[in-house]
This record gives C-alpha cells, structure tokens and sequence, in this order.
C-alpha cells in the first residue's frame, strides 16, 4: 500500500507542479562577438571591454535573502572564433582581506572568497558547465548534474588570472569553445554567477535565488543571448598517454621495479557527445582512502577517486539510492588488472543523455578469478521542465576461468546482470524533489533473481523541510557491480524540519527536525529503528551547533562484534534498546584556526555504553600550506567477555601549494581499530594546462597481531597533446 501511495503522489505533483517557465528567465546578459584582441591578465584593460553588456546589482543569498548584496560585482562577457571571454570585477565595499585556504585546483567553496559561472548551454535546467576562481587565482572547474550538483573531477583547458589591490579583485578567463559542448545553432543559454566574500559572509548572485537553494539552481538562472550563433563546434581529439616508473617492496622483501605505459583517448562524436577510451589506466596519483572507525553491521560505502570512473559519473552512479546502487564502479578494477575500457556520454539533444561504458578485467591466477567484462547502458529522457525517465542496464560477464572447478563459478558466477527504470521528478521552482524506481536482478542461481523498488518525494521551501520514503529489497536481489550492503528488508522513513529567521543577532537561523528510519523484515516485523530529535543553531558568521537525542532499536539478523576488533559474537536475535545525545559543531570556515568536533555519549549493546569524540583541527598560512588533523576516540563498556574497549584513530595532513601549478600534500594515518598505519605522500607538477608529473609515496604497515608491510614510490609523466 505504502509503494503505490507513494507512486500516486509523485505522478499528481508531476502533473501538477512541472509546467512552468523557468523563473529567472527575465534576467538576460547579452553576448557580443569583439573585432579586438584579448589578453588574459586579470587587468581588463582591453577595448573588447569598454561596450559590453553588464551583469551587475546581484541579490543576496546568504546569510538573508531578502534584498541586495551588499558586496558590489559586474560581469562582462565576449567572445571570438575560438573563445568565451569573462570578466568580473568584485568591490570590497567592506573592507578587510580575502580568505583563501590554498592555490589549489577545485578549492573547497565555502572556505575560500570565490566567483563561479555556471552554464546551461542546452537550457535544459539539470546539465551544465561551472567554472570560476578564488580570490588568489586557483581554478575551479566541474560538469554539473541533477539541477545544481557538480562534478569537479572534470578538468578542461582554459585559462584564467586574477589581480587583487585594496578596493576590488579582478578575475579574467577565456574558455575555448571546444573545451564546452554545446547544441549547435541555439542562441539562449541559461547562465548565473554566483560571489562568496567571507569577511561579510556574505553569498550573493546575479539571479535571486531562496536562501534554501544553491547558487549553482539550474533551474533558477538567467539567460545569456547570443548575438549570433556560437561557432560551430569543430573535431575535437585528444591524446593523453602516460609513462611510469615505479619501486615497492613487499614484507620487507627485496625491491621490485616496474614500468608502464598506457593512456586515454577523447573524441567528441558530435557537438554534446563524447567517446573516451583508456588502455592500461593507472591511478596510482589517486589519494587513499580516509580511514574511519567501523562499528556498522554492514559494509561501509568508500567514494570512487579514479578519474576514468568519475567523469559524467552522474549517468552511471546516480540511478537508485546512496544504498540502492545497481552500479558501483569500485567494484570494477581494485586489485585486478583493468586491460582497457571505453565511454560514450553526453548528450544527444536537449531532452535525451545517453551513457555507455564497458571495461575489460584480466584473470588472476592466484585467486581463480577469471577475466570480467563490465557493461552499463544509461538512457535518461527530459520529461516536464526538469524531471526525467530514466533506463539503466547492468552486465558483468565471466569468461576464460583459470580451471574447470565447480567451486570457482560458485565463487565467480558466470553472469550477474541488472536492470532497472526510474522516474526522477524536479519542480519548475525546485520546491519539489522526488525519485521512484524499480530494479530487476538476473543470474544463473535462481536464489539470485530478484526485484528492488523504492520511492521518496520531499519538499523544501524557505522555512519547512519534509520528505517521505520507502525502500523494499527482496532477499533474492543481487548487484554484484552495484552497491546494495543491505537485502531482504522493508524501510518507511521520514523527516520534518522548520526554520526560524531573527530578525537581529548572531544567529541567522535555527529551528528543529526530525527523522525517523524504521527496518522490517519480508513478513512486516520490525527489526531496527533510529529516531532522531534535533535542534540547529546556524550563525551568521557561518558556523554552526546541533544536538540531537537518538533512540535506536536493533535486532540482531546475524551474528555480530558489536567492538569489530574479533571479540565474541552477540548472538542472532538478540534485541537492544538504547538512547543517544549528540553534539556537533563547525567553526566559521573564514578563520585562519578552524575546528569542529562530533561528540555522543549513550548506551550500547547488552546495556553498555560508549563513547564518541571526533575532533577536526585546522590551521592555514594563506594561501601557501594549510595543515589539519583529525582525533576520532572510542569507548565502549560492556558486560564480560568484552570488558572495556577503547580505540583511536588519528590522521593529519599536509597540505602545501606553492603556487596553482606546484602542490605537494602529505597525509598519515593510524586506525587503532584495524591495527593499520598508512602514509600517503604526493607531489604534483601541473607544467601544462591539464598535463602533470606526479611523484608519489605510499606506506602501509598493519601492526602485530596483523603483521604485514608495503611501501611504493611513482613517477608518472602524463601530456595532454590536443592537435
């Protein structure tokens, strides 16, 4: 019943809330082809600059939206046959100096004053293009998704400079018109831009936008009008090859050395449509995973970091829930040679994007794993003004088994496939979000022939925030790609918060919330609950302060450590009730000294207790080195024969830029829980736009009673060669 009312409601308010004009359509930038040359300096001194059009009297966003900034901006835009050019000018009409954390490429938004463009140039109010600088010259580039989400693994060429004095700071880029896709003969964009000047704390853009919303809104920009049509977008081919070199040692055994060579490939098939292919990836630059304390019954989720996987990751990884994947790429590839893969992605018009990749896994002899074909088919269609219908296909192939043994296609089945539609629903005023979907599971064991659905629908406006959902995942469901930690159950969850606005004081918002998330099982009975009561404190200078009261039910559905240290099993079918206070708090992120802690204290297992302190320390020499730490504590008290167990976990970073083509980061870090010590050290040379040299150090020891040590040193040459 809960699954159908659920489908009701978002195909009424489909009907209901979808046609609508897009709301800041009336705001318009015009864009003028220019006879005169541009140099790209941060002075913008150039005659291409004295008669064009001007974006200016932004509207404030945070920390109130309700009139104009108070941080003046102008915007000016060109363009010639091979380039968009930018200006934008940024007054300190208070005066104090710019916070920067680093020189580095992608910079974290909110602890940096910044500027960012952001470009729909299909005008279909989800897909897009954003790019924009910190007040010290670092670049930040990304695809963006979903409306408003970004995906800052995307690296293009263009170039960029800034110049600050006391009164103002000046950004000035060109972007190549190859470096974009774009349809071909449309003279409307959508565009916003979008200032965050951290002195006043203040976040302003050229569009108003609710304060509940972020800047990067598709649905909420303004349009850019073309004196013309664009350029026409040319062949566009790029080589990235790479060479390495590398000497590790295992257990303290004699070193090995190593070379490679492979590479990728980018090919536009059309003016939105692009082909990648990779031979004999590397990813030894990608930094290690951040270690956390594990105390969950099931597997924890680590983010994919390899570029090849990462961009236009949204057409891939998106489809379902963050626990509902039918597709994870971390599946494919970790400790197994990828020989080779290719990705078409992009889009075929303004309604239709299309994704495809398949990737190519050796065998590995030592283990019995065969040779793995990976495929995923995406296929999303604009529907409404926002929403879309989705299709994803899944296929994971076995083939070329080391021997003819039973047991090895028990272990490594000879297919595991998926597939599944979903509906994503997106108001025309972004008040409305919601997403149904269904998933299908085939394999040769009929055990492992199932069916997922799920659904959920929120609503956010000024002051109220609610959302309902629920998850069924029949116990015969597999996504061996894919990532589903949880089967076999029926979840019903919800939230309801409210905001209050003072209108004097420190305190720009508060108000409370609360979530409820129960589990059943197949037959309806209740297996675990968490219900939380919260209360938020948001501060105009950007910091913020939260308690929470949490009461959890949980029934065992298997055997469990309840230390994850290899102590004794709490048996199946064991019942627990207990309750939980929860602090957190973050600093304002514009101090040179920043931290932030989460803290809980409350019962545990068998009628124990435990403990929780996280603690996050940050100090940055701006714009140069920027150095963090993190504390994680431990304690849980239970009855015999776990007694008393206490854990730390401890990691700090080293974060050096030299200037926004030379960094150097190194980061340590010790799990006490695991036993694990890991040392990750890496320097990067970006010597030409999107080319880099890479000099990279890792260690990873497991102390006694885990023993085991290996340590690895890379160099890696990569070019980007774009004829």
């Amino acid at each position: 019943m809960t699954k159908q009312i659920c489908l009701i409601l978002i195909l009424l308010l489909s009907t209901a809330i979808c046609h609508a004009q897009k709301k800041n359509a009336g705001y318009v930038l015009h864009i003028n082809r220019t006879q005169y040359p541009i140099v790209i300096d941060g002075i913008a001194d150039d005659l291409a600059w004295a008669n064009t059009d001007v974006a200016k009297d932004f509207f404030m966003v945070l920390p109130m939206d309700k009139g104009p900034a108070t941080q003046q901006c102008e915007i000016r835009m060109a363009y010639d046959e091979d380039n968009i050019y930018l200006v934008a000018t940024f007054y300190n009409n208070t005066k104090g100096k710019n916070f920067v954390e680093s020189l580095r490429r992608d910079f974290s938004f909110g602890k940096n004053d910044n500027f960012l463009l952001f470009l729909d140039p299909f005008n279909n109010q989800t897909t897009g293009f954003t790019f924009g600088s910190n007040a010290a010259g670092a670049q930040w580039d990304g695809t963006m998704y979903g409306g408003s989400a970004v995906d800052l693994s995307w690296d293009s060429k263009w170039v960029s400079a800034v110049q600050r004095d006391d009164e103002k700071w000046v950004f000035e880029m060109a972007l190549p018109f190859k470096s974009i896709r774009y349809e071909k003969d449309v003279t409307e964009w959508g565009i916003n831009f979008s200032r965050l000047d951290l002195k006043t704390s203040e976040k302003s853009s050229w569009t108003p936008i609710p304060r509940q919303f972020p800047t990067a809104a598709l649905a909420l920009t303004g349009t850019l009008v073309w004196d013309a049509p664009p350029p026409s977008p040319s062949l566009n081919v790029s080589f990235i090859p790479y060479i390495l070199g590398e000497v590790s040692t295992i257990n303290d055994n004699k070193s090995s050395t190593d070379g490679k060579i492979g590479g990728d490939i980018k090919f536009s098939l059309s003016s939105s449509l692009n082909l990648d292919l990779t031979v004999n990836p590397d990813f030894s630059q990608v930094e290690v995973d951040r270690q956390v304390t594990n105390l969950d019954r099931f597997e924890l989720f680590f983010p994919e970091r390899r570029q090849f996987f990462l961009e236009n990751a949204d057409l891939f990884a998106n489809f379902g829930y963050a626990t509902i994947r039918p597709f994870f790429s971390r599946r494919i590839g970790l400790g197994v040679p990828i020989d080779a893969g290719a990705r078409i992605s992009g889009n075929l018009d303004k309604n239709w994007r299309l994704g495809i990749m398949d990737i190519q896994t050796s065998s590995v002899e030592e283990t019995g794993q065969p040779t793995q074909n990976y495929g995923v088919l995406s296929l999303q269609r604009k529907v409404f003004s926002r929403s879309s219908i989705g299709l994803m296909l899944v296929n994971k192939e076995s083939f070329r088994y080391p021997s003819e043994e039973d047991s090895l296609r028990t272990l490594f089945p000879k297919y595991n496939r998926n597939i599944g539609i979903e509906y994503n629903l997106a108001s025309s005023d972004n008040l409305w979000n919601g997403k149904t979907f269904v998933l299908k599971s085939f394999a040769p064991d009929e055990d492992s022939r199932g069916i997922t659905q799920a659904a959920n629908i929120s609503y956010n406006n000024r002051q109220w925030s609610w959302g309902v959902q629920e998850e069924v995942v029949g116990s015969s469901y597999t996504a061996e790609v894919g990532f589903v930690p949880r089967d076999s159950y029926i979840r019903l969850s919800g939230y309801l918060g409210y905001l209050f606005f003072p209108e004097k004081g420190p305190i720009v918002s508060h108000g409370p919330r609360i979530d409820l998330s129960h589990f059943f099982d197949p037959d309806f009975k209740n297996t675990d609950y968490q219900n939380t009561l919260g209360y938020t404190l948001n501060y105009r200078n950007r910091s913020a302060l939260q308690a929470q009261l949490i009461n959890e039910y949980v029934k065992l559905l298997t055997p469990f450590d309840p230390t994850r240290t290899g102590k004794e099993l709490l048996d199946a079918g064991v019942q627990n009730t207990w309750n939980t206070f929860r602090l957190l708090y973050n600093s304002k992120p514009q101090a040179l000294f920043t931290y932030s802690f989460d803290s809980s204290m409350g019962g545990y297992y068998e009628n124990g207790t435990r403990l929780s302190i996280t603690n996050e320390l940050g100090y940055r020499f701006q714009p140069y080195v920027s150095l963090s730490s993190t504390m994680s504590y431990n304690n849980i008290s239970l009855p015999a024969p776990w007694n008393t167990t206490e854990f730390w976990l401890i990691g700090s970073k080293v974060d050096v830029t030299f200037t926004n083509k030379l960094f150097f980061a190194t980061l340590f870090q010790y799990n006490e829980q695991t036993r694990n010590f890991n040392l990750n050290s890496r320097f990067q040379w970006r010597y030409q736009p999107a080319s880099d040299l890479f000099l990279v150090f890792t260690k990873n020891e497991r102390l006694a009673p885990f023993s085991g040590s290996t340590w690895n040193l890379t160099l890696k040459l990569t070019y980007w060669f774009n004829p």
